[in-house]
């Protein structure tokens, strides 16, 4: 095929006609599909019924420490919990602080926290004049949420394929105690499906910020979320590299089973230095009398050990992964040569991350909303919606059944086509 911006305006004007006529077959069929947001499919939710049998009337809920679950304690979580998220994250077990059911509430309750009453006896960002956080772009739209509802300046920073650009974080934040924090995903990142190098992981951990309260917010969303068992990326374990860096306090790392087992009903996790994790208790002990520790127990019962999770996760790979394989298979059969779009082909994760050209983003979303398909937002991985290019979006195959997924995916090509033809024959 040639590609768009070779052909004449006859030609485009001829491609247009074709492809209206396209559009309006698909919008006779009524279609109604959503890949708006990375939720599981109810296969996927199939594959944890098991571990609503683990626990019955008849079971002994005492944990390995002799204590009821069914009552009153244990802040931290169950000690065989803490091992179980620790094998998970890699980090040992007494550097973990297990929560409820969701890592995005443990990382609002830290910033809460933080502007509130400061981070290890510092100033409480409240009473700052700015606080500031780096957004690597295109990233996730809750984490952004959670710092635009504080009043964070948010700054945007370039994404590349080893992670964020460091030479500017690095910048960044050595030049403005302002900045207190980072986002990031660091493996199959949302929504390009990045992996973060050993050489980004390093330059974290040696970071040398202005704000002694500088945290790195490091969600492990998609830790054991691979595709293929070959190839899979690796990352380095940042809470250890920032100690070798005498950087020991510098990370909060995220974690949870929520795309493991039940996304509303999993088990979320911190970990931190000791001195973090201190700080955390302050404001925990007056939060709360204790987390949900039969779903602790259940957790542990069903999968055991690490080995549990990686058997679950390849059952997972196993229904994604013909997913994005179709809707990869699509946008190279159809978009391929035309030069009007790219797109990332992740190792695991739950996103695949496409490139419009310039101020199409918003018109190619809108257009398959027409035709009965919901996109993510066009702007909803920028920092206040707002991508200054117009171009990113969020593709999520995860939910739909193939046949649906395939059916949005032809009528998402078709839309790229239609309006990039619009966008080229409108700057002729």
């Amino acid at each position: 095929m040639t590609a768009y911006k070779d052909r004449s305006k006859e030609e485009l004007l001829q491609e247009k006609s074709q492809l209206e006529a396209q559009y309006k077959e698909f919008q006779g069929k009524g279609l109604k599909l959503d890949m708006s947001r990375g939720k599981p499919s109810a296969a996927q939710l199939d594959l944890s019924m098991g571990m609503m049998d683990v626990l019955d009337s008849f079971t002994d809920l005492k944990c390995e420490a002799g204590i009821d679950c069914r009552n009153y304690g244990v802040m931290d979580g169950i000690p065989e919990a803490k091992r179980l998220l620790g094998e998970l994250i890699e980090v040992p077990a007494d550097n973990i602080i297990i929560y409820g059911n969701s890592s995005l509430n443990v990382m609002f309750d830290v910033v809460s926290h933080a502007f509130t009453h400061g981070i290890m006896g510092m100033t409480p960002w409240h009473k700052l004049d700015k606080v500031k956080f780096l957004c690597p772009v295109p990233g996730y739209d809750r984490h952004f949420s959670i710092t635009e509802y504080f009043g964070v300046e948010m700054i945007n920073v370039p994404m590349t394929p080893q992670g964020p650009d460091m030479d500017l974080v690095e910048k960044l934040v050595s030049e403005d105690e302002a900045i207190k924090g980072i986002w990031c995903v660091p493996k199959y990142s949302n929504p390009q499906g990045y992996t973060y190098s050993d050489e980004t992981v390093r330059r974290f951990a040696a970071l040398k910020p202005a704000a002694k309260d500088f945290r790195i917010f490091w969600d492990n969303a998609y830790n054991v979320h691979h595709l293929y068992d070959e190839p899979q990326d690796v990352i380095l374990e940042l809470l250890s590299e920032c100690e070798k860096a005498g950087n020991p306090d510098m990370v909060y790392k995220f974690s949870s089973t929520s795309k493991i087992s039940f996304p509303g009903s999993g088990v979320a996790a911190i970990s931190a230095s000791k001195a973090n994790l201190d700080d955390l208790r302050t404001h925990l002990t007056i939060q709360t009398i204790g987390h949900d520790k039969l779903n602790q127990l259940r957790h542990v019962r069903y999968f055991k050990d690490i080995h549990g999770i990686e058997t679950q996760m390849k059952k997972h790979a196993e229904i994604l992964r013909p997913k994005f394989e179709a809707v990869l298979e699509i946008l190279d059969r159809e978009l391929g040569d035309l030069e009007i779009g790219t797109w990332t082909k992740p190792h695991g994760g739950y996103f695949i991350s496409f490139e419009s050209l310039d101020g199409c983003a918003k018109a190619i979303v809108a257009k398959a909303k027409e035709a009965g398909v919901v996109m993510t937002g066009a702007g909803a991985t920028y920092p206040y919606k707002k991508d200054p290019h117009d171009s990113n979006i969020r593709i999520a195959p995860s939910f739909p059944p193939i046949d649906e997924l395939v059916q949005a995916t032809e009528l998402f090509v078709l839309c790229v086509k239609l309006v990039s033809v619009d966008k080229l024959l409108e700057n002729m």
